[in-house]
This record gives C-alpha cells, structure tokens and sequence, in this order.
C-alpha cells in the first residue's frame, strides 16, 4: 500500500483511512484523488515554522519527539556510504570529459589546464560547499531535503501576487521532474565509466564493459529493497577507503609539482573564460559534472540529517576531491596524452585493476546517492498531492526519511539499462548528462531565495548576493549544457516533461474533483445527528459494520448510500479513521481514540487508530485491542470476526466541464484508475468488505 498526502477535504475513489502527522510535512497540504485507498497526511501539532529544525513534526500532546538516532560516527559513516556516492565518483570522467569533448577543444597549455582545474575548484566551493552544504541545507521541510521539500516550504509562504506562488510552485515541480531524468543518467554514466577501467588496465575484457556494467546494475537495484540504513553500513567504510586512496593519488602527485596549486587561485578560472571564449563556454559544459551529485546530496537529506553530511564533506569528501582533481591536472601538465583517462593513469600500474574493481564498487554507491533522493524526492511528491498512492516503505526505526519505493526502483532500473544498451559508452552518455542537473540547480535557488527572504526573513541585500553569486554561475553551466541537447541531451528534458505532466494533471485533476466529493461526502456529525432525528427511524440491523473513512470530519460515502438506498443501519457502526506520527511506533495504551460523535447509546462510534512509521496498520487488530478498553464505550466487547468492512468507491466521470482539456482528463483518470487496493494494505479479510460507490463529475 502507499502514502499520500491530502488536506481537510479531499477527492478519493475510495476512502478509507485518514493518516495524519506524515513525515516531512507541518501543515495540511493538497488533497488527491485514487481508485483505493485514501491516507490523509497532517502535521505534527506544534511543529515550529521555520524550516532549519533539525528534527522533523511533533509529538501528539504537542511536544517534538526526540528523533532515535544512532551515534553521529555511525551517521556520517552512512552518509559517506550513500549521499557522496555520486559526486564522489565525478573525477572519473569529469577532467577526461572536458579535455576530450568537441574533439579536443580544450588544450593542454598549462593555461588552459590551470583554467579547468580552477573552474573546477571553484564549481565544486560556490555550488555544493557554499550553496548545498552551508546554505541550503538548512531548508528543510520537517527534515526532508530535495526540491520537493523547497516546494513544500514555498506552499506556506505568503506572496503578495497569487500568480508568483503559482509559477514558483510549479518551478519546484519541474525541477522535481527533472531530477528524475538526472536519476536515469547518474546510474548509467557512472557505472560505465569504472568499468570502462578494463580498458586500460586490462584491454582484452573491453567487450566485456556492457555486460558487466548491467550486472552490477542489477545487483544495485535489487539491494534496494533491504533500505538505505543497510545500504549505508555496507557502503560507508567503502567510500571512506575510496576518499582516502583518490585523495593520497592526487597528494602523490601533487608533491611532485606543487605548481598546480596556483589553479586554486579562481583568476586562472575567470582568466581562462576571458582568453579562450567559446572554448571556455564549451568546457563549462563538462566543468558541470564535478558537482552533479549535489541535488542529490540535498535530496538525501531526510535519510541522515544535516549535520553527519556536513561533517562528512568539509573533513573527508572535499579536501579527497580537491587533492584528486589537482592531481589529474598536474599529471595532464607533465603528461599530456594522460586525457585519455586521467582518473586511472594518476595510479601506479600495479593499482589499475585493483582500482577498477574499487571504482566499479563505488559507482555503484554512486548511483545509490540518486536512487535514495528519487525515492525521497517520490514521497514528499505524494505528501504535496502530486503524484498518486505509490508503495512507500519505510526501511529504519531510527530515520523517519529513510524509504523504498519499489515502483520507482525498478522503473529506474529498465531506463537506466536501456540508456547503457543504447549510449554504449560514457562518453557518449556524457553528452546527455548535465542539461537535467543544471536546471535543478537555478530552480533550487530560485526556491531558496524566496524561502530565505519571506520565511527566515533574510535580508534584500544578502537575497541579491546570493542570486549574483549562485544564478550567474549556475545559469552559465546551464546555458553552456544546453549545446548538448541536439546530442542526447533531449532524453533528460523529455524524461522531466513527461512526468511533469503527469504531476500537475493529478494535482490539478484531484482540485477540481476535491469540493464534489466534499459536497457528496457532507459533514459527519450533522449526518450523525440527522440519522438520530429520523421519524420514522431508520431500520438497525444485527451485526457490526465499519467504514474506512479518509476524512475524519466528511461522511463515509458507502455509509450515507447504506441509510439513504438501503434504508439500513448495522446496531453497531464504527467509522474508523487511521493515523500515522512521526515516531516508530505507538503504544498499544495510545493507539485508540474514540468519539461518540455527540450521540452515546445510537451505536455511532468514531474510531481513531494511531500508527507509528514502523507500525503494521492492521485494522482487524486494531478493532480487538479497541474493544477491550474500558473506555470503548458502544464497541465494548466487539466480536471482530464478526464485523463486516464498508468501502467507498467513488467513480469519476468526464464530462465536457471547463477546467481540464479531455486529453489531461484522460490521463487522470487512467492514473486514479490504477492505484492499489486497501484491502491487503489493512489486513482486511476479503470475505467480509463491501464496496459502494457513487459517481462525481470533473
């Protein structure tokens, strides 16, 4: 079953539970609309309002919990083995490509190579050590980090003109979109290129690159269902081995010609932009894929917190970066035939195959740093009512952030082996790289400003720095990738179109059906009261129904078609709503509210069941712990396996309404269409559930 998010009011095809205090989200957001199961999603009671708090919700009598968290050590190390991956693994192919792109534009005059490795530097300190890691990672939305979370933090602003909150919300979901396609990319390109390594440290196994990348993707993919924390411990002390030794290989050769240390300086950059033009635009199209892994450095944010990742950059990751790149560059100076693969010829002979082995190794916790943000940047997409229900596990009791989407996982996987069978080859991917990941960028900080100006109340002119400081740089990469898109980089664009569309036609699909089936539903206690005021009244059956009810303060729709067709109420109702808090697990002595709805001998009970994360949200269960409460009050001494269980279908017709052109009607309703059914998610015994339905036009 999945997560989804809604708000008071909210369209579903059929409408079970309500769960509230979602993970990530402080306040009701946007309703949606499915064929089953409905989970209403609601903030934590007294989260607080700025976005920097670094424990995500609230507990249910107000008071934040505090979060169960391994050591910090044990963080970072995680950190290390998941978040880094991706841009931890750009020296592999980041110098090779600038200096082979567009038939060897860039030369190897020590000008030109004291230029790249200073735009490098500088790349990697403005975009990923300023802007992610200081600065933007302390936007958080309840913990969650991505594009999705700025989105959600835009939400709650308040702007004087409509239409601005308007484009800046749909600006966030694009640039969600585009993470997708940079998510389809960063696995190919990535494993390619280490075991594109044989070639040069064992030139016989080359017909054996493609073959082996797909295996190793395979292994990837299916690993994932085991969760992130797993992930993490495996990997962790990998990476840390792999900083280490590319960092030492950059050091070795760097003590040999201390030299390159002027590339440091950013005047060779800006100096190289001045005296080679063109050249210079083209190469910051390469340039670009040193920090590529910094979205998703962002995007992983919810499965460590910020500071194991700012440690992990600013003492290990960083400074192993810097040495390494400054090390190719030097090598390049003293040999220039090095471009063919600068990463692997910086190490000795005998460590060339060892470190394919490592590099293919760590390529593949490259691709987990994407894999993970795409599986959190899926979840907080569900929290804002943009995409449907998709199965979201959680994986940790110990990380509310920590999930697995296996629809995502594995529709990542058929992509990411169809761009290796098609490319063939980094460098060939490399082309279609950059494009996806450049926009990402202007589009978060467009977000980030607006967030730091209106909700941490910054100050105009720090707002204008950093839009000087970050947009320049950024729409520049972005600009000089847009010279791929005739080459491959059209996959990443109409990758993030295409799912782009997808998301705003169910938002705006759910919002035009929302307030019909708010109207339909009605309010439950004047339907409660109205029922209790029948003259003649309406006829009780023996027997306990229960109707899964996704908004707590609407009426059941298979319960108002039951009294208003049938004429019939079961002598026991119970109108059962669930909710889930941002902790593990709830006791068993707080799992069950009840509410007689004002009436305390008509039968009429309203049921709320409390879920942690980690909690199984077993109905039948829940009803037998229920009944035994001396405060259960009209369901004392339930007989459970008695009880018959009442869903709400609700059918969607199109009609020729304003609102949505017929295509887009179309598409929602083949989505809303084939979304899952709550039976099994709630344990429900298939025997003994009732569906009924009513239609609701859009």
């Amino acid at each position: 079953m999945c997560i989804s998010a809604r708000s008071d009011s909210r369209p579903e095809t059929t409408a079970p539970a309500v769960f509230r205090g979602a993970p990530g989200l402080r306040r009701p957001i946007a309703p949606c609309v499915s064929s089953s199961l409905i989970m209403r999603i609601e903030p934590a009671k007294s989260a607080p309002d700025s976005p920097a708090s670094p424990e995500p919700g609230g507990a249910p009598d107000g008071n934040r919990p505090r979060r169960i968290r391994p050591g910090t050590a044990a963080l970072t190390l995680g950190a290390l083995g998941v978040v880094f991956g991706d841009i931890g693994t750009s020296p592999l192919y980041a110098i090779q490509t600038v200096f082979t792109a567009d038939n060897g534009a860039v030369g190897t005059t020590p000008d030109q190579v004291y230029g790249v490795i200073s735009l490098v530097f500088w790349a990697i300190t403005l975009i990923v050590s300023v802007k992610y890691v200081t600065f933007i990672l302390r936007a958080d939305n309840g913990g969650e980090g991505g594009i999705m979370a700025l989105t959600a933090l835009v939400q709650k602003l308040s702007f004087k003109s409509v239409r601005t909150k308007v484009i800046l919300v749909a600006l966030g979901i694009f640039g969600a979109s585009l993470f997708y396609g940079d998510g389809m990319i960063t696995p190919a390109i990535s494993v390619l290129s280490a075991v594109e390594g044989l070639k040069v440290s064992a030139p016989g196994l080359s017909d054996f690159v493609v073959p082996v990348t797909i295996a190793v993707l395979v292994l990837l993919f299916a690993i994932q269902r085991y969760g992130t924390n797993l992930v993490g411990n495996l990997f962790g002390p990998i990476m840390t081995v792999w900083f280490v030794i590319i960092g030492a290989a950059g050091a070795f050769e760097v003590a040999s010609h201390p030299a390159i240390f002027k590339a440091l300086s950013p005047v060779y950059g800006l100096q190289f932009i001045v005296d080679h033009g063109m050249i210079a635009f083209v190469a910051l199209a390469s340039v670009v894929l040193a920090v590529t892994g910094a979205e998703a450095l962002y995007a992983d944010m919810g499965h460590f917190g910020r500071a194991p990742i700012h440690r992990a950059w600013f003492f290990l990751v960083f400074p192993a970066l810097t040495l390494n790149y400054l090390g190719q560059g030097s090598l390049i100076l003293r040999s220039p035939s090095a471009i063919a693969n600068p990463f692997f010829l910086l190490m000795p002979g005998w460590a060339q195959f060892p470190m394919v082995i490592l590099a293919t190794v760590a390529t593949v916790i490259a691709s987990q740093a994407v894999i993970s943000g795409a599986f959190s940047v899926t979840r907080q997409a569900v929290q804002l009512g943009v995409l449907p229900h998709l199965t979201i596990r959680h994986t940790s009791e110990h990380e509310v952030g920590q999930v697995y989407a296996p629809m995502i996982n594995w529709g990542l996987f058929g992509a990411v082996v169809a761009l290796v069978l098609g490319f063939g080859s980094s460098a060939a991917l490399a082309s279609a790289y950059g494009v996806a990941v450049t926009a990402t960028f202007v589009l978060n900080t467009v977000l980030f400003l607006a967030v730091a100006r209106i909700m941490m109340g910054k100050p105009v002119w720090m707002i204008v720095l950093g839009a000087v400081v970050f947009l320049t740089s950024e729409i520049a990469f972005f600009a000089a990738n847009l010279t791929k898109v005739t080459h491959g980089g059209w996959l990443p664009l109409l990758v993030a179109f295409s799912v782009f569309t997808i998301l705003i036609t169910w938002q705006r699909g759910r919002q035009i059906v929302t307030p019909n089936r708010t109207a339909l539903e009605g309010p439950l206690r004047a339907f409660v009261d109205e029922v209790d005021a029948m003259d003649p009244p309406v006829h009780r059956v023996d027997g306990t129904a229960v109707f899964l009810n996704a908004n707590a303060e609407t009426t059941p729709l298979a319960l108002r078609a039951n009294v208003e067709h049938n004429h019939t109420l079961h002598k026991n109702v119970v109108i059962l709503s669930a909710v889930v808090e941002r902790v593990p697990h709830v006791p068993e002595a707080e799992r069950c509210v009840f509410d007689d709805l004002g009436h305390s001998d008509d039968g009429i009970t309203h049921l709320t069941a409390r879920f942690g994360f980690m909690d199984e949200p077993n109905i039948p269960q829940v009803l037998r712990l229920a009944s035994q409460l001396p405060d259960a009050g009209q369901i004392h001494g339930l007989q459970v396996d008695e009880v018959s269980y009442f869903l709400s279908r609700m059918t969607i017709i199109r009609t020729d309404e304003p609102g949505m052109r017929r295509w887009r009607k179309k598409l929602f309703l083949t989505i809303a269409n084939n979304t899952s059914s709550p039976v099994t998610y709630f344990g429900l015994p298939s025997d003994r559930c009732v569906i009924m339905g009513a239609q609701v036009s859009m």
